[in-house]
């Protein structure tokens, strides 16, 4: 089988590729870069190509679909991070005295 070859993959995987892709596509992804995306994504919850079948396989993680793309972490950078918890901190200070 050729590498790129999608024919070991179920039709449910094939589905769920096409539309990762589309999502990928939507946030101005280039079509081949979102199809690489796609598949590799389907790679990672599932353990790639497999067959349907009872006690094939590892159950499905879909922690990849659950992030969906998204940056971790803050939106806000670490000075403004800190400066809002100095804030924060200095206000509890101030009523709790009062």
């Amino acid at each position: 089988m050729p590498r790129g070859d999608k024919s070991s993959y179920t039709d449910k995987q094939k589905r769920k590729a096409e539309h990762i892709e589309e999502g990928y596509e939507d946030r101005g992804v280039g079509k081949e870069e979102a199809e690489r995306r796609a598949w590799a994504t389907v790679n990672k919850e599932s353990g790639g190509g497999k067959k349907s079948g009872s006690g094939r396989g590892k159950a499905e993680n879909h922690e990849s679909s659950r992030k969906g793309g998204r940056k971790g972490g803050s939106s806000q950078g670490a000075e403004k991070r800190s400066t809002a918890a100095k804030k924060g901190w200095e206000t509890r200070r101030k009523k709790g005295a009062a």
